[in-house]
C-alpha cells in the first residue's frame, strides 16, 4: 500500500512553514564569519556606534594598540566597584533620571560622558547638561577609570541607596533588552523588578574593589 504524499502546496501552506519551530541561526564573528559560542566577546564599532559579535582571536587582536586603524574596540571583562562611594538624594534628583537605573560612558568621538537609562522603548538618553554629570561624578574613582566607549558606569538607586559599578557596555545594552521585554506597566511590573535584582546580583558577584584596579 502507497502512502499519500503530504501536502505542501495550497492555502495555509506558506503559514505552516513559518510556524514551524526552527533552530535558533549560529552567531558567528562579525570579522572572520567563524561561529561563535553563546557566552562570546563583543567589539565596539566605534564609526557605527554599534556592539557587534567577535571570536576569540578576533577580540584579542583588536586588544593591540592600532589594530583596525582603531576602528574596533574590544570590550574589556572587568568589574570593579567602590563601597566607598555614595550619591545621596540630592545628587541622584540633580540627575533627572525618571527611573532608578542609570549608565553612562565616555564617547570619544564626541568627548564627553553620554548617560542613558532603561525604558520601555529601550535605551533612551539624558538630556541633562554634560557639565551636571561631572559635577555630580567629581571624585568619584570609577569614572576616572573608564575606558572611553567600551565601559560604562552603572547606577541603580533602591532602597534609599545609590549602587555604582564600573561594567563593560555590553551589558548594559544587555540589562536594556532585558527590560524592554519584560516591561509591563507604569513601573515595569513585578517579573522585571525580579530581573533586575537578579542582574544586579551578578554584577556584584562579579565586581572587585577599585583599590585592586589602582594599586601601582
Amino acid at each position: 500500500m502507497t502512502t499519500a504524499p503530504t501536502r505542501t502546496t495550497g492555502p495555509g501552506a506558506g503559514l505552516r512553514r513559518f510556524l514551524t519551530e526552527r533552530p535558533p541561526r549560529q552567531e558567528r564573528c562579525e570579522l572572520c564569519a567563524v561561529a561563535v559560542p553563546e557566552d562570546h566577546r563583543h567589539l565596539v564599532d566605534t564609526e557605527k556606534r554599534a556592539l557587534v559579535c567577535a571570536c576569540g582571536a578576533c577580540a584579542l587582536l583588536m586588544e593591540q594598540p592600532g589594530a583596525a586603524a582603531g576602528r574596533f574596540r574590544a570590550v574589556p571583562a572587568r568589574y570593579l566597584t567602590d563601597p566607598a562611594q555614595h550619591l545621596d538624594d540630592s545628587a541622584w534628583e540633580a540627575l533627572q533620571i525618571p527611573v532608578g537605573v542609570a549608565f553612562l560612558f565616555r564617547n570619544a568621538a564626541l568627548d564627553r560622558l553620554v548617560a542613558l537609562y532603561p525604558s520601555p522603548a529601550g535605551a533612551t538618553e539624558s538630556e541633562l547638561e554634560p557639565a551636571t554629570w561631572a559635577q555630580v561624578l567629581d571624585g568619584n574613582r570609577l569614572a576616572a577609570l573608564l575606558e572611553p566607549d567600551v565601559e560604562a558606569l552603572l547606577l541603580r538607586r533602591a532602597e534609599g541607596r545609590c549602587e555604582c559599578h564600573l561594567v563593560p557596555i555590553d551589558i548594559c545594552y544587555e540589562l536594556v533588552g532585558r527590560m524592554r521585554l519584560l516591561w509591563q506597566g507604569f513601573d515595569g511590573g513585578a517579573e522585571a523588578r525580579a530581573a533586575l535584582d537578579a542582574f544586579f546580583a551578578d554584577v556584584a558577584r562579579r565586581a572587585r574593589p577599585v583599590e585592586e584596579a589602582v594599586r601601582p
